[in-house]
Formats: structure tokens, sequence, C-alpha cells
């Protein structure tokens, strides 16, 4: 990727290294962290040095009556007024000048807004953009950015304190090709979606080959999300428990099984440490009260944490399930909950995706399998 910011703005920290110097450091690094428990092929994802991310947001600045896309600069201490980002995709690249130029032509429009955050599609070609202000929002805003969403193909809403502005649609609808299957994803403003489409799609292909003829039974799934991998990954087992605690993500992943016409799966609005005391009959929920969890054999269990990684009492439920299939955000706490779960299982597989070029973070994924036992 070519951008004249390297070097100034702080979004991209790899910008001295060369894309395959960049990989190189990202394996090694996760090598390192992975080899108290595992020594064979670290797999490696790339993902387009450019025009990779389908999620992004920006600061709005003034300087004067203008407004400009911003970025924090790479030393933290102030801020960088950018006309570029190649990192966006093509349809959120195509779209965000010619909707700056929009809103510097309105003085309403312009005023207090502080921020925009675009939501896309590669597919599908749709585009949602969030604009955030200091003030409240009118019925004379909503016309003219009613203006905006047919002016520029998109969809708007606005959001300022306590309140949310919602124009004609708050998702896109993306579709993905997973290992030749087409499925269909509904992304919400505000839920959590994978930043980068390509490698998105890696990650779900290889949890599916990783499981490969591993999968019978059932499937548990904590961080289910929206159902991005619980959906691709049902056809593999008999039955399919997904948990979340966000109640958004829990209508969306719903909405997802019908769109792709998935009937095995539950979605249950539970965290993880809440679905550890159910299945251990610790705590009994109402949310629950429909769903038979003795009906369940858990033959693989899929987690997919937030950086902090998974509580302990997580880690000793599913040390009792055959196969884990862990997608980590970070390596250092995958590396740490490894020292317990190795004491049951072995490291069958290992994986990096590159999500975020060009930066120090690296998503991970290890396949366990439970220790034979000789007797």
């Amino acid at each position: 990727m070519k951008c004249k910011y390297f070097g100034s703005c702080g979004s991209c920290g790899l910008h001295e290294l060369s894309y395959g110097e960049q990989l190189e450091q990202k394996s090694s690094r996760v090598s390192e962290l992975l080899s108290p428990f595992y020594s064979g092929e670290l797999e490696m994802f790339e993902s387009p040095d450019s025009h990779y991310r389908a999620r992004s947001e920006f600061r709005i600045w003034h300087i004067g009556d203008i407004c400009s896309y911003a970025m924090g600069n790479i030393t933290k201490d102030g801020t960088l007024c950018i006309d570029e980002c190649p990192k966006v995709i093509e349809p959120i690249e195509r779209r965000m000048w010619a909707l700056l130029d929009s809103i510097n032509d309105n003085k309403l429009l312009s005023h207090r807004l502080f921020g925009i955050e675009f939501l896309a599609t590669t597919t599908t070609d749709e585009c949602l953009v969030t604009m955030l202000y200091h003030r409240r929002l009118d019925d004379e805003w909503s016309a003219l950015a009613l203006e905006l969403e047919s002016r520029h193909n998109i969809s708007i809403i606005g959001r300022s304190r306590k309140q949310k502005v919602v124009l004609s649609t708050e998702f896109v609808t993306e579709a993905l090709t997973i290992d030749n299957k087409l499925y269909t994803y509904r992304y919400y403003e505000g839920g959590f979606t994978q930043p980068n489409p390509m490698a998105n799609i890696s990650m779900i292909e290889w949890a599916r080959g990783a499981i490969g003829d591993r999968a019978k039974g059932d499937l548990l799934e904590s961080y289910c999300g929206l159902g991005n991998f619980t959906i691709p990954l049902s056809n593999l087992f008999d039955k399919v428990l997904a948990t979340e605690i966000s109640k958004n993500s829990i209508k969306a992943a719903k909405e997802n099984c019908e769109l792709n016409g998935v009937t095995n799966i539950e979605f249950i609005r539970l965290s993880s440490e809440e679905m550890t005391q159910a299945i251990n009959a610790e705590r009994e929920f109402r949310r629950l009260a429909d769903v038979d969890l003795d009906s369940y054999n858990f033959s693989t269990v899929l987690v997919d944490p937030p950086r902090a990684g998974l509580d302990s009492a997580t880690v000793e439920l599913i040390s009792s399930i055959d196969t884990i299939l862990y997608i980590s955000c970070n390596p250092e706490t995958l590396a740490r909950d490894l020292e317990v779960l190795s004491q049951s299982h072995n490291v069958a597989k290992a994986a990096i995706f590159d999500q975020f070029p060009h930066t120090t973070h690296v998503e991970s994924g290890v396949l366990l399998q439970r220790k034979v036992i000789d007797e």
C-alpha cells in the first residue's frame, strides 16, 4: 500500500516494513508465543495490503468553515487531517470524499459534526454512514441527510447525545462465498463485524477445514457475535448452541440464521461466565427455559474472546470437551490460556490471519485435541 501519510498518521505503525516483512515479523512473534505448545507449521493467511477495511471511523476536524477527515498522529499528541486513506475498501473510498464535499456545501450538515463512521460491503455495494454530532438533530437535518442518501447511494444514521436517527435502514447486507457456498449476513450499525472481509473468509474456511472429519455430535460456541463462524460451521454438526452477551448481536444472529435457511442453531444471550454456570448446572436462567441442555453432546467448542482472553471458569469448562477451536485477537492472552489448556489437550493446528496490515495486530487460530491417555 502506498499512502502519503505513512510515518505521520497513527493508524498504520509498520509503514517502514514491506508487506512481506510485516508478515514475517508477525509470524515470528506468534511462533515464539506458541512454541511451548506447538512445533508444527504455522499457516499464514495474507490480506490485500490495501483496500481491506470494510469498517472505518474518522474524526471530523474543523478549520474555519471547512470539515476534513482526521486521524490521530503517530506520536499520539495531535490530529492529522487527511485527503486519502487507501486502507478502506473501494465502496467506501468511492463515496467518502464526495460525501465530505456535500457536507462542506451545507453549514447545517457540518455544524458540530465531530465524526463519521463507515460500514460497507464488498459484494453488494451497500454503504452505511453514521454521522456523529455535538447537537440535537431536527427535521431540517433529516431532510438534508435524505438528500445525501439519494445523491451518494448510501444509508445514513445520525447520532447525538441520547439520540439516534435512522433515515432508511440500520444495516448492510453482505454476501460471502465460503468453501464455494454463498452465505448472507446482516451487519448492523454499532454491532461487531470483522473489519477485513477477505481475512474473515480465510478464518472461516480455515476453521471448517481444521475441524474437518473431527466434526461429530454438537458444537458449543461462546462469543458467537452475529453468527459469523456459527452459520458456516453449523452443517458440520447435529446441533449448535451459541452464546453471546449482546442483545443486538443475538438479534442479528437469529436473522442471519433465517437468511441462510439454517435450523439447527440455538442462539442464547449469555456471557461466557453465565454459559459456564448454566452448563455446569450452577445456576438456572429463564433465557434457557426452552432449551434442553442435557440433550446436547458437545464434541467441539469454538471460542472467539476479546483481547482479555478467557476467564478461568470457561477455560476449565472447555477443557472437558474433545476438540477446541480458539480464535484469538491477542496472541499473548492466547498463550496464557494455552498454559492451562495444554495440560489436557495438544495443539494440532495453528494459523495466523492478517486482519490489520501495516499494524502490529494479528489474529490467530489454534485447534486443540484432547490427549489420549494410555491406560
